[in-house]
């Protein structure tokens, strides 16, 4: 965690900051009946319950606790079963287990939240010299970089409450709509088409700013870079339904030997969500099951699937240096989009003390890394420095690619 101001708030207070990522949280909620929020039916996904609960956890407990001296815990039972994965803190409700828990009840839940905003809200309001009704001053050092991380956090949850519900409303026969006719996934790629030469060189990587910032996009350091050029667009549903025509899926030659395994196991034939249906292709959506677009770029593809449409097109995947140094020439954020960069630590990185040591350090291993964001990422949180990060064959997130190739010399 390195949260060392809320500038990213602008002029908003700390608390106004609080109530307004808070209240988006409980708007989310808002389409759900009550069974919505329990199914889980991936040990990949959670249900929307675990995740309104989880990120009311996390404030009560990295916070609250270590803030406020005269705070009482809501339930004793819930640091066992919201804690994710801090074996620190200690144990928790098994991953795969989490839609198992039809109590607490939804309103139980609900109670909670509100007890910890109450909480918090008085935490961050009265005067420094008496938060917390004691002697522990507001601006004790750690409580802005806590809540600021806690916030981002919980953006990140809200990025997942969309992207687990998707997957949960997806294989249930009926494909019910999230929201009518609500589709961000057919939003388009405003960029022009063609590729950017980006010139060889020594390129800086990493954060250099003073707003908020995860731990892994430090520290900032100097990578060199060949010649290369990278697509100005995002690929399209177009350009992979090509891919799928020719052939794509069952031609070994492009394709990793992990991805080819992956394929053949999982029988994979089309992104996640696409459905042929007497011969035209449609894709479920935030919105229900809706015909194909398409101009707008793919979605819901594996790091197998991105590598093996760029191999077909004698191409590659840009590697996250790449991406970083170029992320200027293009626009983006439709896309969580794969580069070929294993996610490993920068030069000097080092897992600060505490729980919050396990928020990203210890997850640098046989993972990918993602650059950008996507049509579900909260306004104003992510940043051309963030790495995101997931296992090669997920296919749940938002997740898309753009081409790069190298240039060489004549």
């Amino acid at each position: 965690m390195q949260a060392v101001s809320t500038e990213k708030y602008g002029d908003e207070s700390l608390l106004e900051s609080y109530l307004r990522v808070r209240k988006a949280t409980e708007h989310l909620c808002k389409p759900l009946e009550i069974e919505d929020y329990i199914p889980q039916p991936s040990v990949d996904v959670s249900p929307p319950k675990w995740n309104v609960a989880h990120t009311t956890w996390f404030f009560e407990e990295m916070i609250l606790k270590k803030f406020s001296p005269d705070y009482k815990v809501f339930d004793a039972s819930f640091g066992f079963l919201f804690n994710s994965y801090y074996n620190s803190i200690g144990d928790r409700t098994a991953r795969d287990h989490r839609g198992d828990l039809s109590r607490p009840t939804v309103k139980h839940v609900f109670e909670y939240r509100k007890h910890v905003d109450e909480e918090m809200r008085q935490l961050l309001s009265v005067p420094p010299a008496v938060a917390g009704g004691s002697s522990q001053p507001a601006d004790t050092p750690g409580l802005t970089e806590f809540v600021v991380l806690g916030l981002n956090h919980e953006q990140q949850h809200q990025e997942l409450f969309i992207t687990d519900l998707k997957y949960t409303f997806s294989v249930n026969p009926l494909f019910p709509a999230y929201r009518e006719n609500y589709a961000p996934e057919e939003t388009r790629d405003s960029n022009i088409e063609g590729f950017t030469d980006i010139a060889g060189g020594i390129y800086e990587i990493g954060y250099h700013s003073n707003s908020f910032h995860f731990d892994n996009e430090l520290g900032r350091h100097k990578v060199y870079l060949d010649d290369f050029s990278i697509a100005n667009r995002l690929v399209t549903n177009a350009d992979f339904l090509e891919f799928i025509n020719d052939g794509g899926y069952t031609d070994h030659r492009l394709w990793h030997s992990e991805g080819w395994d992956w394929v053949n196991r999982e029988g994979v034939n089309s992104p996640l969500y696409w459905h042929n249906r007497d011969g035209e292709w449609h894709h479920f959506t935030l919105g229900g099951l809706r015909k194909l677009p398409m101009d707008s770029p793919v979605c819901h593809i594996s790091l197998y699937e991105a590598a093996a449409f760029a191999q077909s097109k004698g191409m590659r995947l840009p590697t996250e240096f790449e991406w970083e140094a170029a992320n200027e020439k293009f626009d983006w954020g439709l896309r969580w989009e794969w580069t070929n960069s294993a996610y490993l630590p920068y030069p000097g990185f080092a897992k600060p003390d505490g729980a919050v040591g396990e928020y990203n350090g210890k997850f640098m291993m046989n993972q990918m890394v993602l650059r950008g964001a996507s049509v579900a990422t909260p306004e104003g949180h992510s940043r051309p420095t963030y790495r995101n990060f997931f296992h090669p064959h997920l296919r749940w997130q938002f997740t898309g690619l753009r081409l790069a190739k190298s240039v060489t010399s004549a």
